[in-house]
């Protein structure tokens, strides 16, 4: 009988913590999510916003290129690009982006053409065709700039990918001012834009965390 009654009351003493863990188990999950609808949130807070200073250089970001000429993406991130360095905002542009296998034209050769056809002078134009994400992008940059002792930048993206390029930029070394595409299509999708903001949010968690 002894040894019953100790079972129970040790059971007795168990079972208040065990409901406590139980309720911790539960309320993680939820903890989790809300951090992460609060990263969605600053990313789209981030991305209505933009810094228009004097700067080194202005660097595109890189999106598709169909058959060298840019994707509509692309052309908006260009489009803003051009129409700053026309403002004075900046005396170079950098081209960012590579190719898949096998194509003859990268992202950064589609973007020169299109810069070129409207006018931009060549000199003006400095491009960086090895890169296939955004961390490349802007560390292909940094090559470029960093000899010219050029650290303030003003970065061209779509404004769902405005904070982690700043983020990125920032932790190599550049004064980064944030310069959004507002007309890429991509921005006149809302349901579309919400699903690139979710993978941004992912993307940056990942960067945070292996630096990538």
């Amino acid at each position: 009988m002894g040894r019953t009654l100790w079972t129970k009351r040790r059971k007795g003493r168990l079972r208040p913590r065990m409901r406590g863990e139980g309720v911790l188990l539960f309320m993680i999950p939820g903890v989790i999510l809300l951090g992460f609808l609060g990263l969605c949130l600053w990313i789209w807070e981030q991305g209505r916003q933009e810094e228009l200073v004097p700067a080194d250089a202005i660097v595109v970001l890189g999106a598709a290129q169909w058959n060298g000429r840019p994707s509509p993406v692309l052309q908006a991130r260009l489009d803003r690009a051009i129409a700053l360095y026309r403002q004075g905002y900046a005396p170079l542009l950098v081209l960012t982006g590579g190719s898949l296998a096998g194509d003859p034209f990268s992202e950064a050769s589609a973007g020169r053409d299109y810069a070129l056809a409207q006018g931009v002078p060549a000199e003006a134009i400095l491009v960086e065709e090895e890169s296939r994400s955004t961390a490349e992008n802007l560390r292909g940059a940094w090559q470029l700039l960093a000899p010219r002792q050029a650290r303030s930048i003003l970065l061209v993206s779509d404004a769902f990918h405005m904070g982690r390029a700043l983020a990125i930029a920032r932790d190599l070394g550049f004064q980064a001012h944030p310069a959004p595409a507002y007309s890429s299509p991509i921005a006149q999708r809302p349901l579309e834009e919400a699903l690139y903001i979710i993978r941004e949010a992912a993307a940056l968690i990942l960067y945070w965390i292996v630096g990538k």
